[in-house]
């Protein structure tokens, strides 16, 4: 079982979306869904605060989108020519879901990496962070 200090410094190594891609994605991208998430890349879950952040995103861009038809939607996205996380799933941002459908924002990691249709590349800003549990 986990302490409540372990707990306190879990969370997740991402890379957080700036306040223009998120403005950009969502006018591209208009949310099917009531909850909007549409705010960062997870790369590594769950991951303790002192471990080493991913490194600078000199290059991102969405590159493909998926929607579930019955409550989440997600893009996929291209870091410094890799789409691919450490762990072998795809990186991608969840941006919108119906939790009054059972959706949670995880489920769009099996959504993306069952299939995606693929779009015209849109660039966008990435930051290196760690995301503290509930600070998402």
């Amino acid at each position: 079982m986990m302490t409540f200090e372990a707990f306190a410094q879990s969370g997740y190594l991402a890379y957080t979306l700036s306040a223009s891609s998120r403005n950009d994605l969502l006018h591209h991208f208009k949310p099917k869904y009531p909850e909007v998430k549409c705010k960062h890349v997870t790369v590594k879950f769950p991951a303790k605060s002192d471990e080493e952040l991913p490194p600078a995103a000199h290059e991102a861009r969405v590159i493909g989108y998926e929607d579930s038809g019955d409550g989440i939607e997600a893009v996929v996205i291209e870091i410094n020519g890799s789409t691919k996380r450490p762990d072998g799933k795809l990186f991608h941002i969840t941006l919108s879901f119906d939790p009054s459908k059972g959706k949670k924002p995880f489920h769009s990691n099996e959504l993306v990496n069952k299939k995606f249709t693929h779009v015209s590349p849109i660039t966008i800003h990435l930051t290196p962070a760690f995301i503290r549990h509930g600070q998402d």
